[in-house]
């Protein structure tokens, strides 16, 4: 049966109503470059550079997985890998975590100016990563930070420590930065998933008497389970190729203690002009990346099966 549409006099069918293919082809065109050009084409290059060996900035000769053979035994890359793995550890807890802790706070019917708290929460979010660089190490600085400051007035002065100068660790004192700036951005998508979760739902919870906490472990995590999977790998792909923070509040020091693989591929390529291995770490980082959240994927995947 062919529908119809009656328009101005005239009796359109279904076929006519619908969008020609070069309508979709000029709309997703733009995307699709522009995806080429930033994404596929940067790739591609960096992955056959490091089947290379520069001279300066010419390519001297095809030297086959070498830079690959050098990266396994690289002993920085590998410290800088358990870097982000820590950091990607207590991302996850952190941003997830309390995200999913506000989402369910925000969600509650008694509590008041919902849009102020949700505003307030995710507008971290919107700065950008240098200035929040330049704005927790002022606040670390042991001189005349405001972190120290707050201890010294209130007498804590056995508290106050030089945050980013100590090597034991200053990597779990860059991850606070990170943790803070992206706890609304998880809030907000974690929300977006509680909104498809029915009210009748949690009227019945409540009529059988159970706690807030009890709603968050029984009924909201195990229904927006795809949510926080989507969350899990956005935390994951981005923490492993953190950068900018890191840079800007210790540049991977003191020493070696905070460097991340992202900031070794960026010494590597511009600081020592080693083209080739820096995009050769640059692969590694997309490798382990897609390890880790297949991994996490197959994991969530498998308790999933179990649980149906």
């Amino acid at each position: 049966m062919q529908l119809t549409n009656k328009i101005g006099g005239q009796i359109m069918t279904n076929k006519m109503l619908r969008p020609k293919k070069g309508i979709f082809i000029l709309l997703f065109a733009p995307g699709i470059v522009w995806y080429i050009f930033t994404v596929i084409l940067p790739l591609s290059s960096s992955l056959v550079y490091s089947f290379l060996s520069f001279k300066g900035m010419r390519i001297d000769e095809f030297v086959g997985f070498t830079n690959y053979a050098e990266l396994i035994y690289d002993k920085i890359f590998w410290l800088s890998l358990k870097n982000n793995v820590i950091i990607t550890v207590l991302c996850v807890v952190g941003q997830i975590g309390i995200g999913l802790v506000f989402a369910a706070i925000l969600n509650m019917k008694m509590l008041k100016f919902k849009n102020l708290h949700r505003s307030v929460i995710f507008f971290p979010g919107v700065l950008s990563a240098v200035i929040i660089g330049f704005i927790w190490t002022m606040m670390y600085n042991k001189d005349y930070g405001l972190i120290n400051f707050i201890l010294e007035k209130l007498n804590l002065d056995f508290l106050i420590l030089p945050w980013l100068d100590n090597p034991k660790h200053v990597i779990y004192f860059v991850s606070i930065p990170l943790i803070w700036q992206y706890i609304g951005y998880y809030m907000v998508i974690i929300m977006a998933g509680m909104s498809a979760i029915s009210k009748e739902v949690y009227e019945m919870a409540d009529i059988d008497g159970v706690t807030p906490w009890g709603k968050i472990v029984y009924i909201t995590m195990p229904l927006i389970k795809d949510t926080l999977m989507v969350c899990l790998m956005l935390c994951i792909s981005g923490n492993m190729q953190v950068f900018d923070h890191i840079l800007v509040m210790t540049k991977g020091g003191p020493g070696t203690s905070s460097m991340v693989m992202a900031i070794l591929a960026y010494n590597k390529t511009f600081e020592q002009g080693r083209i080739a291995y820096g995009n050769t770490v640059s692969i590694g980082i997309l490798i382990i990346s897609l390890f880790f959240i297949v991994v996490s994927k197959l994991i969530i995947g498998g308790r999933k099966k179990d649980a149906s």
